[in-house]
């Protein structure tokens, strides 16, 4: 790591908005990144994941209840999200996350939340049925799991999906 290198507030402040990460995060992936934007911003994502790994075991009691109808009126999807505050429950990352994870549901239909909810003599294959293992339809390079754990980098506590349910008319 170059401690030495200057990091102009203006690069931390591109990399912020790009990122949402905190401010030092941002400068030292960016020292360590010996100012190279892509590089930091995989440094930032790297520690998004670690963060989200140590707070896995933490308690989820808070969050929201998000829904989405789809334009016709004839899918609609409900979800619960968990947090461990009421405060990030209410901040704009939190809700945006939990609308996103509702149009997933909508979208691509999941039977589960996890591969660890699946019944042991079901044949079925997890990133088809399973939430957390479907590809983001935002962005398909990534996968929900990895959509949940870069919130979670980001809003500083642990996030879970608890439930969700999928209407569709005449299903």
């Amino acid at each position: 790591m170059n401690d030495k290198l200057s990091v102009s507030v203006e690069t931390i402040k591109v990399l912020r908005e790009r990122t949402s990460a905190g401010v030092m995060d941002c400068k030292r992936a960016l020292q360590e990144a010996d100012g190279d934007m892509e590089k930091a911003e995989e440094i930032l994502k790297a520690l998004g994941v670690a963060s989200a790994e140590k707070k896995a075991s933490r308690a989820t009691n808070q969050g929201l209840v998000e829904s989405y109808v789809h334009s016709g009126g004839r899918i609609a999807a409900i979800v619960e999200v968990n947090c461990e505050t009421d405060f990030v429950a209410r901040t704009e990352e939190f809700k945006s996350l939990a609308h996103d994870l509702a149009m997933q549901v909508a979208a691509m239909s999941p039977q589960y939340v996890d591969s660890a909810d699946i019944p042991e003599d079901e044949e079925v294959t997890p990133d088809q049925v399973c939430l957390m293992q479907q590809p983001f339809i935002k962005d398909p390079s990534k996968s929900i799991d990895e959509r949940v754990k870069e919130a979670i980098g980001v809003l500083g506590e642990n996030v879970r999906v608890k439930r969700f349910s999928r209407f569709a008319l005449g299903e």
